[in-house]
């Protein structure tokens, strides 16, 4: 039987969804999955016997963040966990890590899973398995009265002051797209760095950049929150392959496909639509979990 009804561990929850006190908008919660029940290993071996022990890496909203306590995680992921160990008929445990440090915690067994935004790729496929939760998306915003309507292709950059982040998958790509723009005699791209989201902002607000391209989730949830820029393309992180963020678990030990069911019973009844609403992350649903798809490949 599927997952019931989504249900609300809190009385209310912000129109907006962005109310980060530890109290609201509150876990969200289902009821347990006796199909990805029955599909666990019978002697998977638990950290906790009745605990589902889930590695996370806070990162920024609407993915996972601190609520306004400073110690409760709130987020995207850390929802997602709360239901996938509801799912399992499982209490939920969250063990804080840093981004360098969950492969190894979750090869030693320090945690059962990791669900933290991990991309699937083939090498990391080589280690361990993967149960897919989202799409993996980039996105390209302005400010709201910017005279930029859409950015799909390379083309539709040339010219344009750019703020991006150094070392990530979207400096890759666009420094890709404006090669191929340049190779074509069309203008070249200025690219901007800044290590503050705020001077981004600014940058973007007092016409010093065009746009910025960055993770969609956060420029998402920054323009549902702020209300002062608007999105006009997004593409996925992998370009040009497509790309799909994954609960992660140990190579074999046969948790990926119960994730798989517990996701794609969440997918069909509605709770995983609720929850991608919930954190404005709608451009990003799946429309059928995959365990082990096709990752990107090594670079």
């Amino acid at each position: 039987m599927m997952g019931a009804a989504l249900i609300f561990s809190s009385a209310s929850f912000a129109a907006t969804g962005f109310d980060l006190s530890p109290e609201q908008p509150g876990r969200l919660h289902t009821a347990p999955d006796s199909n990805a029940i029955k599909a666990l290993p019978a002697n998977f071996p638990f950290i906790k016997s009745d605990t589902l022990t889930v590695g996370l890496v806070v990162a920024h909203p609407p993915i996972s963040t601190y609520a306004t306590d400073a110690k409760t995680v709130v987020g995207f992921d850390p929802d997602l966990a709360q239901l996938v160990a509801d799912s399992l008929g499982r209490k939920l445990n969250l063990v804080i890590l840093a981004w360098p440090d969950w492969p190894l915690a979750l090869a030693s067994g320090k945690v059962d899973v990791v669900i933290s935004n991990v991309t699937v790729t083939e090498e990391r496929k080589a280690k361990f398995d993967f149960s897919t939760y989202r799409r993996d998306l980039v996105g390209f915003y302005v400010k709201n009265d910017s005279p930029i309507k859409s950015i799909k292709e390379p083309k539709d950059i040339a010219g344009l002051r750019v703020i991006t982040d150094a070392g990530t998958n979207q400096e890759k790509i666009l420094l890709e797209w404006d090669k191929e723009n340049v190779a074509h005699g069309l203008k070249p791209i200025s690219v901007q760095y800044y290590d503050d989201d705020a001077v981004k902002a600014v940058a973007l607000q007092s016409g010093r950049a065009d746009a910025i391209f960055s993770v969609n989730a956060a420029l998402a949830y920054e323009a549902a929150r702020q209300g002062k820029t608007r999105a006009v393309g997004a593409i996925s992180g992998g370009w040009p392959r497509t790309a799909e963020l994954a609960v992660t678990s140990r190579k074999g030990s046969g948790l990926a496909d119960p994730l798989t069911v517990a996701l794609n019973d969440l997918i069909r009844n509605g709770t995983y639509l609720s929850l991608l609403q919930r954190w404005k992350l709608d451009s990003e649903a799946i429309d059928k979990a995959a365990t082990n798809p096709p990752g990107l490949p090594k670079t």
